[in-house]
């Protein structure tokens, strides 16, 4: 049944697809897909401007590798229809909880983790794709001054949340695919997309390897207690953000030049 749900899911995106080409004609530059495959279990990371954004990469990704997935929190289950729908998905909801619940309850400590390895567990024998935006909300200019970003175009990432998902499924994955999406127009609304607005988007694609992660000195299992390794994981997801910057940088600097 999950197959067969995950093939409905996958021809409704194709469905998207057509009508997108049909209609809107936009044009999709992604670079980076090659030697990817729907048998391999993959972490995707992604810079995040728009709700337009869930949309470009099931486009760029459909038939590419397994359908995408998202973690969340387990009190969507009960977002009407929207809900049912990602339970029958298999998307993985995390039971998350508080500093304050666990001063109070010890015992849990390690639970919400343990709860997500249990969620995931189907995931050991098919293959599956997870994405994660670890800058954690959309882009926009007020929130990068409120942050004080040192980035030009992105927030700051949030290491947490890829942690947990590597701390529940790290030696089930095979492949971190770092993605980055640009707009040359300047960012849409999910509206402006629909229409047929956005006439060009852009997607560079990276392929890192999840088992060279996390045989390294950046990630170890006892993140989630040590605060040296949550420094560490931290500075080297930074480090995968200055680039990132960089390239965006770039592209700007390529479309003014074709200007």
């Amino acid at each position: 049944m999950s197959y067969l749900l995950d093939g409905c899911a996958t021809f409704w995106i194709s469905v998207n697809s057509g009508n997108q080409n049909l209609f809107s004609r936009t044009k999709f530059d992604a670079t980076g897909l090659e030697g990817l495959g729907k048998k391999d279990w993959y972490l995707v990371i992604s810079n995040h401007q728009s709700w337009v954004d869930i949309l470009v990469l099931q486009r760029v990704f459909n038939y590419k590798i397994p359908f995408l997935k998202f973690f969340l929190k387990k009190e969507l289950i009960w977002v009407p229809f929207i809900g049912l729908a990602w339970w029958a998905l298999d998307f993985p909801f995390m039971h998350r909880y508080s500093k304050a619940l666990l001063a109070k309850h010890p015992h849990l400590k390690g639970k919400d983790l343990e709860n997500t390895r249990k969620a995931c567990e189907k995931f050991s024998y098919k293959p599956v794709s997870i994405m994660n935006f670890v800058e954690g909300t959309r882009l926009t200019e007020q929130k990068r001054t409120r942050q004080g970003s040192q980035f030009q175009h992105l927030l700051k990432p949030k290491a947490g949340g890829m942690a947990f998902v590597l701390g529940a499924m790290g030696e089930q994955l095979h492949k971190l695919l770092d993605v980055t999406i640009h707009y040359p127009q300047g960012t849409p609304t999910y509206w402006e997309f629909v229409c047929g607005k956005v006439k060009n988007v852009e997607v560079k694609i990276k392929v890192l390897s999840i088992r060279e992660l996390l045989n390294s000195d950046a990630f170890g299992p006892d993140y989630f207690d040590d605060h040296t390794q949550r420094v560490k994981f931290q500075r080297w997801l930074t480090e995968l953000w200055e680039q990132k910057d960089k390239d965006l940088q770039s592209l700007l600097v390529e479309k003014s030049k074709d200007v």
